[in-house]
């Protein structure tokens, strides 16, 4: 049985918790592996020269630019491209040469600047609320425990005195409840 003076926490909490967990950890991997690519590429850069295929046009689609890297052609999406940069521009690449697939646009420290900033911002925010969230749910479960076990202490005590003092006899109405309309 639950008392009424003891708060119940919603299941909100926990889900904030799960997702916070989730976003923290995705935006962690996300801006370790452009730093991986940037030191790889760092490490044994290659240059090679490339060409605007795709550019951005609004928020589902990303800017794309083939190049060549051992023989194959490759494709490199989302990357910083130039203010001024049109379809079938040529733009200077630097990939790594160990794995062809890390490609940076020259100059630049990151692949894709965007996923470093947004793993820098995003990570602590994700941290901070689920620290939030475990020490609100750490706070509820102490207080439903403190609460609780008292309650049900002094329930049980108190039936305990109330049988013991209240008298055996059970009265009974005359005639029960349909003779007194």
């Amino acid at each position: 049985m639950r008392s009424e003076s003891v708060p119940r926490i919603g299941r909100g909490w926990y889900v904030v918790a799960v997702l916070s967990a989730v976003l923290a950890l995705g935006m962690g991997v996300l801006g370790w592996r452009q730093l991986n690519q940037a030191d790889r590429i760092a490490a044994d850069p290659v240059k090679a020269q490339g060409t605007v295929t795709r550019l951005a046009a609004g928020t589902a689609t990303y800017s794309q630019v083939d190049y060549t890297a051992d023989g194959r052609t490759l494709h490199a999406a989302d990357l910083r491209l130039p203010e001024d940069a049109a379809v079938g521009d040529p733009i200077c690449l630097e990939y790594a040469k160990a794995d062809p697939g890390a490609v940076r646009v020259c100059g630049q420290r990151y692949p894709q600047p965007a996923g470093v900033g947004l793993a820098q911002t995003s990570v602590p925010v994700g941290l901070g609320l689920l620290v939030v969230c475990l020490l609100r749910i750490r706070r509820h479960r102490r207080a439903l425990a403190v609460r609780g076990g008292a309650v049900r202490t002094t329930a049980v005590f108190a039936s305990e005195g109330v049988a013991a003092a209240a008298p055996r006899t059970r009265r009974r109405r005359r005639g029960g409840r349909r003779a007194r309309r």
